[in-house]
């Protein structure tokens, strides 16, 4: 009894309050973007009703990760990891195909999403591996061994045709650099993201002659220093490959309709009936709403169906047309402070475990969160990545509150044994 007063006592109710005013939001704009005066409340056929359904084994997970001792997850995050990788890699065999990605185990008329507990899985296992009293990732051998606990499901996820998904792995890289990683590995992806983008907006040839001017002024700037010709030589021979490389990638490896995306987005297409349909809708339905919305269940967008997946990747919509430019600063508000105050958990734990798993969820939801925003409003291609707790989908649903919940577990139980 003490210590279930204990762990009361310790719990955040801030972050379990923002979880909970994200899971309401989420629910009300759900039944808002799919009601219709014929609909039944609790019609089983409808995303709001499965919702609702989901969230019983949610809470009853919440209570369970509460009622478990503390170091199941330390001692067990490895077996865990390991589980769910064969629950991904069974699903390439036995899962049911959505949208072109094999990612489903379908039970009854519910849909589960395996890859969506692959982020709390890797998650417990990074931290774990961080939290070895030897491991430093500011060295190769061990940065090495952390991307290879990412790379296995990102492999499996991205063999299920799940791109966006797969995306979301990247995310961890904040979670190693607060942990020491070499600066080099921050600044590769986003160097490499601008070459990607500049090679498809400009001339190959003029971007290849900035590239080689560039070198140049540098080395002239560092030319006393050691080996500066040979590791300057070598970045910029890099960059040229890779911008002569980028026209074959966009065009042989990558989905016709992910070109299109990208095209849509980089404006060298205008395909307001194809792929660009989705954002032009999304951002109509969002700028209809103005400064205070049309009022819960009066979005005409939203009502008339004009933007598709209204309740899963563009829930954002439904907010933004009903609610206006105060419900999208609400929306941003609580994410923004769910994000600082769990950072400033972790800052504040003495046990190593607790701090890199904190930083793992911070990592994971904000690139679900930056990126589906990013999504409704024409800045990022639309690639299927829902926006954390407010979205429909209950694999998503519960696994960040599983994330969110072994959290508060961790911080109260260290909060009782260390103080």
């Amino acid at each position: 009894m003490t210590e279930n007063k204990s762990l009361l006592y310790n719990i955040d109710w801030q972050v379990l309050s923002i979880t909970l005013i994200l899971i309401l939001i989420g629910l009300f704009n759900i039944y808002s973007a799919e009601f219709k005066e014929s609909t039944s409340f609790f019609d089983i056929k409808t995303n709001f009703t499965k919702q609702l359904i989901f969230m019983i084994p949610a809470f009853i997970l919440f209570l369970v990760v509460l009622l478990i001792d503390v170091r199941f997850f330390v001692n067990f995050s490895y077996g865990i990891y390991g589980f769910v990788m064969v629950l991904l890699l069974v699903t390439l065999f036995v899962g049911k195909e959505v949208y072109g990605s094999r990612s489903w185990i379908q039970i009854g008329i519910f849909n589960i999403q395996t890859s969506e507990f692959a982020k709390f899985a890797a998650a417990l296992a990074l931290a774990k591996f961080l939290d070895e009293y030897h491991v430093n990732v500011s060295k190769f051998k061990f940065s090495m061994i952390a991307f290879g606990i990412l790379a296995l499901p990102v492999a499996l996820i991205l063999l299920q045709n799940d791109f966006g998904t797969a995306m979301v792995f990247a995310s961890f890289i904040f979670l190693l650099f607060r942990q020491g990683l070499s600066p080099f590995y921050l600044y590769l992806p986003i160097v490499m993201s601008v070459l990607f983008i500049s090679a498809l907006v400009f001339n190959i040839t003029t971007l290849a002659i900035v590239i080689v001017s560039i070198s140049i002024l540098a080395y002239l700037i560092l030319y006393n220093k050691k080996n500066s010709l040979i590791i300057i030589g070598l970045i910029a021979i890099s960059c040229l490959v890779f911008t002569y490389s980028t026209n074959y990638v966009f065009q042989h490896l990558l989905e016709p309709h992910q070109r299109s995306r990208i095209n849509v987005l980089l404006g060298k297409e205008m395909d307001l009936k194809g792929s660009g349909y989705n954002v032009h809708q999304s951002l109509i339905a969002i700028g209809s709403g103005g400064f205070s919305g049309k009022g819960f269940l009066k979005g005409t967008q939203t009502k008339l169906n004009f933007v598709p997946e209204q309740t899963t990747d563009f829930i954002f919509c439904t907010i933004g047309e009903e609610y206006g430019w105060i419900g999208s600063f609400v929306i941003l508000s609580l994410f923004t402070w769910l994000l600082i105050r769990i950072i400033i958990l972790s800052e504040k734990q003495k046990y190593p475990f607790a701090r890199n798993f904190g930083y793992a969820i911070v990592s994971v939801i904000f690139f679900h969160f930056s990126i589906n925003i990013a999504m409704t409003i024409g800045l990022f291609p639309i690639v299927g990545i829902p926006l954390p707790l407010v979205s429909y989908g209950g694999s998503s649903l519960i696994g960040f509150i599983m994330m969110i919940t072994v959290f508060l577990k961790l911080d109260a139980d260290f909060k009782h044994y260390y103080n």
